[in-house]
């Protein structure tokens, strides 16, 4: 049981990590581009150093110190240059612009996600906060069944502010109505998600996908399944 519940009105949800199961669909993506452009990359050698490039530029980007495209690009080109796989600017463009076009085609969830949001709609008012790009999280949320289940879809690029802003999180809770103190963040960054919440007075859940070191700043679970228990 989670002290805040009986007064709980609003959850909002992160997206990528969290609900979305970011790390499978990107493989897939990335297995249809490697085919159609005959590129005999080790996929499994790609992913395993493309995952902690693209988070650190994620932390660059979400802190302002690069753009979009620096990190489109960038991720690519630092991944393909660790593997010692030599590429074209050109291709790397063309890999680049053809994981956003599929990336959000591939609709796989977190096990637990639906009969979660099952649990919770109509008991609470349900939203997504996310700083992913605005165009393709919504493709993402309708081509995986999310869109049914929420009442507010708010985008970095949309409002723009990315968590842990607080602008982010101020206006999230303005357009909704939805007091801090009744409002709780569930989300897989504990520096974005988490902390970005706290701050604004919102009670939190840390879903820890990454398997982070565990810490005493809100409730963390490993499991979205784990939820169910505690509404």
């Amino acid at each position: 049981m989670i002290p805040f519940k009986a007064r709980l009105t609003d959850i909002f949800f992160d997206l990528d990590h969290t609900l979305w199961d970011f790390e499978k669909n990107s493989y897939l993506t990335f297995q249809k581009i490697f085919e159609e452009m005959k590129l005999a990359v080790d996929l499994n050698h790609f992913i395993f150093h493309y995952n902690p490039i693209n988070h650190a530029y994620w932390k660059r980007y979400r802190e302002n110190q690069i753009s979009q495209e620096e990190l489109r690009y960038n991720r690519l080109f630092d991944t393909f240059r660790q593997i010692a796989f030599k590429v074209t600017p050109d291709q790397i463009h063309r890999i680049s612009e053809a994981y956003i076009a599929y990336l959000s085609t591939f609709p796989h969830l977190f096990e637990g996600a639906i009969p979660l949001l099952d649990n919770l709609k109509g008991k609470y008012n349900l939203h997504i906060i996310t700083n992913g790009f605005e165009q393709v999280q919504h493709f993402k949320i309708k081509n995986s069944g999310l869109d049914a289940y929420f009442d507010f879809v708010f985008t970095a690029e949309q409002l723009g502010f990315k968590k842990p802003h607080p602008q982010i999180f101020i206006q999230a809770l303005s357009k909704t109505h939805a007091n801090p103190s009744n409002s709780l963040m569930i989300g897989d960054s504990l520096e974005a998600d988490i902390l970005g919440a706290l701050a604004q007075g919102m009670h939190a859940i840390h879903f820890n996908s990454h398997k982070e070191e565990k810490h005493d700043k809100c409730l963390m679970v490993d499991s979205l399944k784990e939820l169910n228990a505690f509404f």
